[in-house]
Parts: structure tokens; sequence; C-alpha cells
């Protein structure tokens, strides 16, 4: 079970008594550690009902959930592998009600809490809307509610902020709804207040593993200590040096406080890299260097040298691209078995691949965006979402209102505002006050009848996907509903491109396939081979899809050039990188003077430590080779400025390692490359001739 492990990996693998805490340097196998540790666990006579394995995203989860199954085989099934907001999702369906919860309570989306906002606020600005929404996670991800949120505020700005949050925790509690920060805060409210729920909770889990710790926040820290009770079998996997999400709540401090909280914590380190060669790890361990250590780390490597990390210099965003696209052409060249799922374009912000894209469509190299618009926020999938959580939750009023209106059913803005004041005044969810007998005395008799003709439309769905169980019969259901509310003939009716209209369709077509397939069932694989998976009804299907962020389960692994920010980069690795635009004011980002007056000088301190991590998330993401380049004049605006090499570049230390890049090399490779283009030509000119 324990094969191919080193002596760190196995320490921690062994340690089960008590608490563990594992610093995972990067590509240090903090996956199969935890894997491992699973096995090693339910050896040990632990039922794996009782085991929970706990990470950050879907996609995380997924990969875990596969190589535990490959590990142990059935029992990987029984583990509870998910992310936080899943865990918390279960939390407060077996036992929110303790909160006035009901079970089929709606999990709000981005769009739904924006227009929430705006009304709570009385604004029509999306922007200012967004900017409460921010204030609001903020202030739930540091564990307060309105009143205490009101009670701590500092300046005008954040009295308004926590005004209009008390006002959308009503909104809230009316309609049965939570958003994402609700996921964590509620169920450690649940927890705190109620020992019976805690001590069952406490009784199911009989080990937790959490992925990615250094990323938690402070109301995850305190969720973790409520589940793990007194006994303390946990184990928590991090690395203080790719703590890069400070700016949305994540804190060094729970790894601070993991030590005083738990006396007996065992601490082990992986500092046995097998992702780079040494030369790209001497780049990251000087880089990280300059940082306070919580615990101090050192990653090596035993695949070798490899070759020096390049420094290039670019006279400006459009030359950076053509070189790094020479780049890849060169290595290509010097070895045609590489392909181009091998190489990665990282940079500090989205709006940075807009040159990349351009010229990587001129050299007809393919390529994608990571980290673009997800699937789910697509507006027909969105639309098709709006129903099917209406029919989980009656009460889920932003589903409601988009549901009555796409397609066009002839429920006006007039009639929902009428609908909207009487639901008000009665104390009605917008589906409850439909039925309502008096309603007649408010609306017009036809506009009554059309939303009665709605309510029995919802109600008879809402009937039939709770006796919808099994892919087949949910595939069939999900067409036919498709077809009665004639949903294509809208797209089709609201774009004026029919390109546009068919795509979108498409995409419609592919999101009840892949609703379907979690129905289970015989499910059939690309090689015909049929599986039995466990069976559930749509309607217990459809209460997970608001979590669902992409459809990342579906997706094939393309042999394209991926272009992605830092951010989205963590975790991934590639065997070449071009890590670009590493310049003063782009990484780190706006450490002038200027864009800091107000700031002090702790804060400034630690958003300088967090872009260091980010750097050395960005280097160590290279298996093989690494090139970073940055731009002796960039764009700030509409203007070109005179760009400096970032500071982190000389903090790499790389000496005589540094090789500056040759232009004359990319000239070769460019000759190279017609040559090798004239030869295919050629030979395929050849082989067609009869």
């Amino acid at each position: 079970m324990s094969h191919g492990l080193n002596l760190a990996q196995l320490e921690a693998v062994n340690h089960l008594g008590g608490p563990c805490l594992v610093l995972a340097g990067a590509g240090s196998g903090k996956t199969r550690v935890i894997t491992h540790k699973i096995g090693r666990l339910i050896n040990a006579g632990l039922a794996a009902d009782r085991i929970a394995a706990i990470t950050f995203t879907n996609k995380a989860a997924a990969e875990m959930r596969e190589r535990a199954k490959q590990l142990v085989g059935r029992d990987a099934k029984k583990v509870l592998i998910c992310t936080f907001h899943a865990l918390g999702v279960r939390l407060l369906r077996e036992d929110g009600a303790a909160l006035g919860l009901k079970k089929n309570f709606s999990i709000l989306d981005t769009d739904d809490i924006t227009s929430m906002l705006k009304d709570c606020g009385g604004t029509t600005d999306a922007n200012t809307a967004r900017g409460w929404q921010w204030g609001i996670s903020a202030l739930k991800s540091a564990g307060l509610n309105a009143a205490q949120a009101l009670a701590q505020a500092k300046d005008e700005n954040e009295r308004v902020t926590a005004t209009i949050m008390a006002r959308y925790e009503e909104r809230l509690t009316a309609y049965q709804s939570v958003d994402f920060d609700d996921l964590i805060s509620l169920p450690l409210k649940l927890l705190t207040e109620h020992l019976d729920v805690r001590e069952r909770w406490q009784k199911k889990m009989g080990h937790v593993l959490v992925d990615e710790y250094q990323d938690t926040n402070a109301t995850q820290y305190e969720l973790l200590k409520l589940l793990v009770g007194e006994r303390a079998r946990f184990t928590a996997v991090g690395d203080d040096d790719q703590s890069i999400y400070g700016w949305r709540g994540a804190t060094l401090d729970n790894l601070k406080r993991l030590p005083q909280d738990f006396p007996e914590l065992k601490v082990i380190k992986l500092e046995q890299n097998y992702r780079s060669t040494s030369a790209i790890l001497r780049a990251a361990n000087n880089v990280i260097g300059p940082n306070p250590k919580l615990f101090p780390k050192t990653l090596w490597s035993d695949l070798g040298e490899g070759e020096p990390v390049r420094v290039v210099d670019a006279d400006n965003e459009e030359h950076e691209a053509e070189r790094a696209v020479a780049r890849i052409q060169s290595l290509r060249t010097i070895s045609p078995h590489k392909e181009w799922r091998d190489f990665a374009i990282l940079y500090r912000a989205n709006h940075m691949a807009r040159s990349f894209e351009q010229s990587l469509r001129r050299a007809q190299i393919p390529y994608k965006v990571s980290g673009g618009q997800s699937f789910f926020d697509k507006a027909e999938i969105r639309d098709l979402c709006a129903w099917l959580r209406l029919l989980v939750n009656n009460d889920d009023d932003p589903a409601f209102l988009r549901s009555a209106t796409t397609p066009k059913r002839g429920i006006g803005h007039t009639t929902l505002q009428q609908l909207g004041n009487f639901a008000t005044q009665y104390k009605l969810s917008l589906f409850e006050a439909l039925f309502s007998n008096s309603l007649g005395a408010t609306l017009p008799a036809r506009a009554v009848a059309t939303l009665h003709e709605f309510g029995r439309a919802v109600n008879d769905l809402e009937y039939r996907a709770k006796h919808t169980v099994g892919h087949e019969a949910a595939r069939a259901f999900l067409t036919e509903w498709l077809k009665d509310i004639a949903y294509e003939k809208h797209l089709v009716d609201s774009e004026d491109n029919e390109k546009v209209a068919a795509a979108r369709w498409t995409n419609v077509v592919e999101f009840c396939d892949w609703v379907a397939g979690r129905c289970g069932g015989q499910i059939e694989d690309e090689a015909g081979v049929q599986t039995e998976t466990e069976r559930k009804t749509l309607l217990e299907v459809v209460q997970t899809i608001a979590l669902l962020s992409t459809l990342s389960e579906r997706e094939k692994d393309q042999n394209v050039v991926t272009l992605s920010t830092l951010h989205a980069s963590k975790g991934l690795e590639w065997p070449h990188v071009m890590l670009v635009g590493v310049n003063e004011g782009l990484l780190p980002f706006k450490m002038d003077e200027e864009s800091n007056r107000d700031a002090s000088a702790e804060s400034l301190a630690q958003r300088l430590q967090e872009e260091r991590r980010l750097m050395y998330v960005g280097i160590t993401r290279a298996q093989r080779t690494l090139a970073v380049s940055w731009l002796k004049r960039r764009k700030k605006g509409r203007e070109s400025v005179p760009g400096m090499a970032s500071r982190f570049i000389k903090e790499m230390a790389l000496d005589q390692n540094t090789v500056k890049e040759d232009p004359r090399e990319k000239l070769r490779a460019l000759r190279a490359e017609f040559a090798q283009r004239a030869t295919d030509q050629a030979a395929q000119k050849a082989a067609e001739t009869p």
C-alpha cells in the first residue's frame, strides 16, 4: 500500500494517533500522501464512511476520488471526498432545520446575489452592488454577522455595507436561500449552537484530511476545529510558501494557530520535489527566501541540474509575445515529439493574455485560456439552472423571476411587480403568493390565470423530477421539458446570428446530457464498456448543481498551449513554462508609492510577501525549462511607459546560470520551422500523387 513513498511521506501516512500538519512543498507528492493515508486508515480498521478528505475545488476533489479508487478500490466510494462548500451543503441538508432551513433550500449564484443587493441598497448600478457583495463576503469569511459588522464599522462605507448586509440576511431567510459564504458560516453556527448536532458529526468524522490547508479562512478553521473535537484526529496538508489567496480571506494565521490550539501536533515536512530540475528549484528557493518563515524548508530534487533558467527582455508586449511563440517553436523543432500541451504561458492578470493570443493565432498554434468564462456562467445554462432550482425550492424568488420570464410566457414586469408587492405585504414567497385566493383583488383575472398556468407547470415538473430515476429517464424528461417551454425557439428568436444560437443550443444539450449522466444507472464509456453507477432521482441531482462552477469532470485533455493567470495555475504543472510580464508594477503588483499612500507599512509588507509567493508558485509550475520575461516599455492605460524588471528576477539569484535569450536563436528556430513545413508539404504532396 505504501510502495514508492519516501521516508517523510511514510511518516505522514503512518501518523494516525493525533493531529498532523504535513508541510508539502510544491511538487512533493501531497495528493499521493492524502490518498495513501486514506488507505492506511482503512487498513488500520477505520470505516471508510468515517473518513473525510476536504479540498477547495471540484476538480481537485474529482482527481482525489479517482486516485483513491485506484488505491483502495470500492471503499473509496464510501469516503467523503468533497470541497468545503459541498461539506457545508451536506451539513445543512441533514441538520439545517435546527437553524430554520428547509432541506430544499436554494444556493444563490452571483447574478442572483447582485440583483438582490441592488434591491437591498436601492441602486441600479451593478458595480456598486458587487462592491457590497465583496464587502459582505469578507465579513462572513471573518465570521461576522450584520449586527457585529455594524458594531465594528470604522467609517461610513463600512456602516453602509453592514446595513445592507442586514437587509440581505433578511431576504435570504425569507427566500430559504443561502450564498456560498453561508455554506461555511451557517454550518459553523449550527455546530457552535447545537451540541447534539456537533457530537453526532464528531462521531461521524473518524479522521479528517484537509488539502491546501494554507488557503483556509477564519471560519473554515473554526469549522474544522468543531468537526474534529477534542480527539483531534486530522491531517492538514499545506504549504505556507503557496498561500496566494489573502485577497479572498485565506490567512496564514491558521497555520500559526495549529501548534497553539493542538499542542500534540506532529509537523512533517515534504521537501523532495518530484516535478522540477535543480536549476528551477534553486531559483524558487531563492525567491521565497526573503519571506518570513513559519516552518522553514528547502525544496530539493534528484532530477538533475537541467537547463538554466532563462531571462528574456522584450521591447514591448507584442515583442514579448513574439519571443514566447518563437521559443515554443524552437523547443518543438529541437525535439519534435513535444506536444502543444507541454507548454504554458503564465501572467499576473487576465488582460495580459491578449497579445499572446494574437501571436499564437498568427503562428497557427492551438491554445486555450485557462480560467475563462465558466460553463455555468453562460446565460443559457443560468436560465436552465434557475428552472431546476425552482423545482427544488419553490421559495427561491430569484429563480422564480428568471424562470417566469425566460422564455417569455406572457408574464410581464408590471404583473411581477404587483405580485412582488402582494408577496411582501403578506410575507409570502412569490410562488406561494401566486396561489393565494386574494391575489385576484390585486391583479387582473388574465394575469392571475397566466401565473396559475406557470405555477401548475412548475408543480408538475417537480413531481415528475422527484420520480425520474436514472440517466435514460432523466434525459427523456429534460428533452421533453425543453420542448414544452420552447427553449430552442427562444434562443433562435433572441439571437440575430444563427451560428451563435446554434452554439448556445449545443451548450444546452450538453448540459442536459451531463445532468442526466449524474442520475446514474447503466453508463457506457467511450470504449463501450457498461458500468452500473448509483441511481439518483433528477431532483436529488438538481440539489447539487448550484455548487458546481465548471464542467471539469467532462473536459478532455486538449493538446493545446495553456495561457493562464498565476492564480489559476496553482496545482498544475507543465514541462515548459514561460513566466511573462515580470515587471515592477505587474509582479509585484502596484507596490509603488503613488498606489499605496494610505497603506500601512505592515499591510504593504504582507502584500509584498504574497506577491513573492505568487512568483514562487509560477516558478514551481515548470518541470524541465523555465523562461522569465520582462518589458522595457509597457502599456499603462493608453500610454507606453518605461518598464523595470521585477525585483523578483534579481532575487532568483541566477548569476552565472542566467542565459540571455539570443535573438539569433529566434531566427534559427524560424528557419528550422519553415524548413520542416516545406519538408512536410513535400512529403504530403508525394503521398497524394498517384
